[in-house]
């Protein structure tokens, strides 16, 4: 049996070479131990001068590729993964990286600043493009762009209605904070009760599931959004000395 720093005991036989990793995620050896330093993967575990690899280090390098598909940068990823409990089992990290997979009908597409400014139909300043990630219609990658395509046209008019970047800011904020817990607490319910019904997390079968839930699951998000906002602007019009 061999025993990982703060893990289970495993049996020698479940265990892989760092050749055999390699072969298994489609990566190099350079980039296991590039992700290794960065603290993105678990050290392996050693026996003598040799290192091993578990099912718990194939699971995590297949999030982080699952997180590079969506386009996360690599400090993005070291802060997703950095609330990973060191002692969740390859069926959670599993779980997470099933939870990734995109919600949204369209993909972002990736494009240099060219092809940015065309579909946008005009030249964007460094406020402009600041601007637009702040209003979630756009990330960067390195030197170019994922953009939502299908927000793009509406991004774009509210910087022709001069709508503040500071603005923008503040309510990424706060769907920063709020999408932060109820990812969180989504993800309980999907892990607490949803998934035992499945079994295997990772099967076709529960994969499936998942997808039909996500555009379920934005669409009673919308309803249950639309209306706090009524509520919300009947509390603003209910106040002494409000107008209206």
């Amino acid at each position: 049996m061999v025993k990982s720093e703060g893990g289970p005991e495993r049996s020698q036989d479940d265990l892989l070479t760092l050749d055999e990793l390699t072969e298994r995620v489609g990566m190099s050896v350079r980039t296991v131990r590039f992700y290794t330093a960065r603290g993105l993967v678990p050290p392996p575990i050693r026996r003598g001068r040799s290192g091993y690899y578990s099912s718990t280090h194939v699971a995590r390098i297949e999030l982080v590729l699952e997180l590079q598909s969506h386009g996360f940068t690599l400090s993005a990823i070291e802060r997703y993964v950095a609330g990973i409990p060191d002692d969740a089992t390859p069926e959670d990290i599993a779980l997470a990286r099933t939870m990734l997979a995109p919600w949204q009908s369209d993909l972002p597409v990736e494009m240099d600043r060219r092809q940015l400014e065309t579909k946008a139909g005009r030249a964007l300043s460094a406020e402009d493009i600041a601007t637009l990630q702040a209003l979630g219609v756009l990330r960067t990658r390195g030197s170019s762009y994922l953009v939502a395509s299908n927000q793009l046209s509406i991004g774009v008019r509210l910087l022709e209605l001069d709508f503040p970047r500071e603005v923008a800011v503040a309510a990424a904020a706060v769907y920063q904070e709020h999408g932060e817990q109820m990812a969180k607490e989504l993800a309980a319910v999907i892990q607490d009760k949803l998934a035992p019904a499945y079994g295997d997390v990772e099967s076709e079968h529960f994969r499936e599931v998942m997808e039909r839930l996500k555009p379920l699951s934005v669409g009673g998000l919308v309803t249950a959004y639309e209306a706090a906002v009524a509520r919300a602007a009947r509390t603003v019009k209910a106040r002494p000395g409000t107008a209206g």
